[in-house]
């Protein structure tokens, strides 16, 4: 086969900045994920970008690309069983929790996808275009998709899902990650395929705000409840969906994508989730009811790991537990009070018990290593004595009574008990209050003090822009949980959003994580490591960091 080349003339001619990316990449300044990033960005496919830097190996781990070859060839048919709880599901935009956006995803897709590296590309998409002053982003959309009801996906479908995601009557995350859009009227119907993006500010992650989980493209005729009204781009039907107890998902006979095999895709017949905890889905597991589980636990993945029945497949990522604080609400809107909290956290010694060592020590900055312009910073100390001295300061001499609230399905049980002894010899007298997922995520933007399970995203801005911003009115975003909101930090973090050069944006990310770690409103003391771990007959099986189930292009060897 003949080997694709570019030169750095033609990857100008796409965008004069790439040879730069590519020069710092070959100088060894960018990583190949970096470079790969900043290319794709800036309009060069995700398949010319591939050939200017290959890979110098590739992971079976976590692409599966022997997969055809070990099993034989692609089998059609099969079900595959999932165990994941199911909650309420109506409206996509709304959604807060990914178990969730794991149904939706099968049904309704995105303009854009993040693949298992990190990398974003088309998708809904044939590609994007933006100006050089990120102010203008042309969306070209494919012109062969279709919903399950027969309607050609067009420019109507991607405009109303922009006009519902700027809705604020619906509640959607998007709303805070779209902060560059006035409101709908900034989405232009340039024709029946293209959309153009007029923003209010620069901003690099326009590709990422569009694989954000609750950004399925929506019908122009939805009405706000998915259950109700199933209709999507997706592979999957969704032919029965019961909270709390179980989901049928049935293939799709005129999806629009084609497989390696010539046929429309997907190769399972059938997608079964029964809500189950996550005690039960490793006993279903270990006694093949199940094949596979959302976000198996440390403890899970140690149960498992040597099964020669299952195959555990890792990724590093941005998921972790935040220790977060409500700064509009006593005690926590004094900082001394927070960075005391912070300072009560043993690291490594939290690391262990809760995860049993499987991640990466972390600062209390809502930065990941995984992230393209992630800034390295020493990992503060356990300071107990320390902490003790602030609370005095602030006025608590004879310590200080709290209420940690959080959930029972991850580790946060054990990170909660494991702060509340390390912070007992500060004078922090911490009850937990401690309930099933549903109990918590019905009130995480609520309770004083918690720990909340984040989930990855492949930049670090859009993350930030999330959880720590407020609106054009000064209040804080929806997913704003602590109400924190710092001017330096949101300056700082919008240029970083208009920032390409990665080095550049590097030093931006280090002042913003020392704003966090000196005065921010977050404990967080490591960064996840995640694990898929599935029936070994299911064959092309990714992880992803963002625990997103791919399942479109997975098959069973016997069906």
């Amino acid at each position: 086969m003949k080997k694709t080349i570019i030169t750095k003339a033609q990857m100008g001619k796409v965008h004069p900045l790439i040879p730069e990316y590519y020069e710092q990449f070959t100088a060894g300044k960018l990583s190949r994920r970096e470079f790969l990033r900043g290319a794709t960005l800036l309009g060069l496919s995700a398949t010319l970008a591939a050939c200017a830097a290959p890979a110098t190996q590739v992971a079976a781990t976590a692409v599966g690309a022997s997969d055809a070859a070990a099993s034989g060839g692609i089998v059609r048919g099969g079900t595959l069983r999932n165990a994941m709880q199911l909650q309420l599901l109506d409206h996509p935009a709304r959604l807060s929790w990914i178990e969730g956006a794991n149904v939706v995803r099968q049904v309704g897709e995105y303009l854009t996808e993040t693949g298992v590296d990190n990398i974003t590309r088309p998708y809904l998409l044939e590609k994007w275009v933006a100006s050089d002053d990120l102010l203008t982003w042309t969306l070209y959309l494919r012109k062969d998709v279709t919903f399950n009801n027969g309607d050609s996906m067009n420019a109507d479908d991607v405009v109303f899902s922009f006009g519902e995601w700027l809705n604020p009557d619906i509640g959607s995350s998007m709303l805070g990650l779209l902060s560059y859009l006035n409101g709908p009227e900034d989405v232009e119907k340039v024709d029946d395929y293209t959309v153009r993006l007029h923003l209010n500010s620069p901003n690099i992650a326009v590709p990422e705000h569009l694989f954000h989980y609750p950004a399925i493209i929506l019908h122009r005729d939805f009405e706000g409840d998915f259950v109700k009204q199933p209709i999507g781009t997706g592979a999957f039907t969704l032919e029965e969906y019961s909270e709390g107890e179980r989901a049928v998902l049935k293939r799709r006979e005129d999806y629009w994508r084609m497989g390696e095999d010539g046929q429309p895709l997907p190769y399972l017949d059938e997608i079964i989730i029964v809500s189950i905890d996550k005690d039960a889905a490793v006993a279903a597991m270990q006694s093949n009811q199940v094949d596979t589980m959302y976000i198996p636990r440390p403890s899970d993945w140690l149960a498992m790991k040597d099964n020669p029945e299952l195959v555990v497949r890792p990724a590093q990522t941005s998921q972790c537990y935040t220790v977060r604080m409500r700064v509009d609400i006593e005690p926590w809107n004094d900082v001394r009070v927070r960075n005391a909290l912070k300072m009560c956290q043993d690291r490594e010694k939290i690391l262990q018990l809760a995860y049993f060592g499987e991640g990466d020590l972390s600062i209390d900055a809502h930065i990941a290593p995984v992230a393209p312009s992630f800034c390295e910073k020493p990992i503060p100390a356990y300071d107990p004595q320390g902490a003790k001295a602030l609370l005095a300061e602030a006025g608590y001499p004879n310590g200080l009574k709290v209420v940690l609230s959080t959930k029972n399905d991850e580790a946060e049980p054990e990170i909660a008990q494991a702060l509340k002894e390390l912070a007992a010899p500060a004078g922090f007298d911490i009850e937990l209050d401690i309930t099933d997922s549903g109990g918590y995520w019905d009130r995480w933007t609520e309770v004083p003090l918690g720990i909340t399970a984040w989930a990855h995203r492949p930049l670090a801005v859009m993350l930030l822009s999330l959880a720590y911003t407020a609106d054009s009115d000064g209040n804080p975003v929806s997913w704003n949980e602590t109400r924190w909101v710092d001017d330096e930090f949101s300056t700082l973090l919008r240029k970083a959003e208009k920032t390409l050069d990665l080095e550049e944006r590097r030093g931006l990310m280090c002042q913003l994580e020392q704003i966090m770690q000196d005065r921010g409103p977050i404990g967080n003391s490591f960064w996840k490591r995640v694990w898929n771990i599935t029936n070994k007959k299911f064959q092309n099986v990714k992880s992803h960091p963002s625990s997103y189930d791919l399942f479109y292009e997975v098959w069973k060897s016997e069906a």
